[in-house]
């Protein structure tokens, strides 16, 4: 005689938790940067001197930058969109196609509202020209990580290692494009990040609510266990490189001093600091869905 079993949930339950919970952080990480960045005037004179430093960045650099955010067009959005559609109906998931594109999607929305009608950027250091305006959140960097975020929501379990390697470095490469081509400041990119995670976390509490996620009984992938090992490595390193130079930087000459008359360390600190933000944004994510799969 055949025993009857009922799946067990427990593992799915603590996950959905845990989306949930890293979401509810991902919100208040965002007013935490907004409070510290734009409405104190440390922030403010932080980010204005590594706007000023990334005009000593050169000639290669910015027009590296340049290209690459001018890769972002409305045009490659829809694409990625799509893409991201596709895989979900190729997997004869609709609901895992619709996370997927939600968060790509949402991330806009969200970003765009936020920036032009909820918030103020208050004028609490003397500027002038566009370093006046508010340009938190960034837009060009919540594209890059929703779409990296909506991709490992939608492929197979044994490709999200495939996937983190060749999308997290551009995810990565576009949020310090925006603060060396000036489009951005740091605290944009952290905001972006910050939103990013919570929506995706968001929506793949969704997927657990509706029973589409289950516990992965596969066996570990050495190559996904190295390039994550690779990941965080290079986060770590990036935090500690922008914590190095600005302290260095502070010890010989003093904040003040440093702020205003050497922006180009302040500026790789700052670029260093971007790097390791979206690193981590995408090491929480893919930590939330560890063992976790859409069959």
């Amino acid at each position: 005689m055949h025993q009857l079993t009922t799946p067990d949930t427990s593992t799915v339950d603590r996950a959905a938790r845990r989306w949930l919970g890293v979401a509810v952080g991902s919100a208040l990480a965002l007013v935490a940067v907004y409070l510290l960045a734009v409405w104190t005037r440390a922030g403010q004179r932080f980010e204005n001197a590594a706007l000023r430093g990334a005009d000593e960045a050169g000639s290669p650099a910015l027009t590296q930058a340049d290209e690459g955010l001018g890769d972002i067009t409305v045009t490659s959005l829809a694409v990625a969109i799509a893409l991201v559609l596709l895989i979900g109906l190729l997997r004869k998931r609709g609901d895992l196609a619709l996370a997927a594109a939600g968060v790509i999607v949402a991330g806009q929305v969200v970003t765009q509202v936020l920036k032009r009608f909820v918030l103020p950027r208050p004028a609490l250091v003397p500027v002038d020209g566009d370093y006046g305006h508010n340009s938190l959140p960034s837009g060009h960097t919540t594209i890059a990580m929703t779409v990296l975020f909506a991709v490992l929501i939608v492929v197979p379990h044994r490709w999200r290692g495939v996937a983190l390697f060749f999308l997290l470095s551009w995810a990565v490469a576009i949020g310090a494009y925006t603060v060396t081509a000036k489009w951005h400041r740091l605290s944009d990119t952290l905001a972006a990040d910050a939103i990013a995670l919570g929506l995706a976390c968001a929506a793949s509490w969704w997927l657990a609510r509706r029973g589409a996620v289950a516990p992965h009984t596969g066996p570990r992938r050495v190559p996904r266990v190295l390039i994550i090992g690779f990941t965080a490595g290079v986060g770590v390193l990036s935090l500690v490189l922008g914590v190095l130079l600005f302290a260095l930087a502070v010890a010989n000459e003093g904040v003040r001093a440093t702020l205003d008359g050497n922006p180009y360390v302040v500026y790789l600190a700052a670029n260093s600091f971007a790097s390791a933000g979206s690193i981590a944004a995408a090491l929480v994510f893919l930590w939330t869905w560890r063992r976790l799969e859409v069959p």
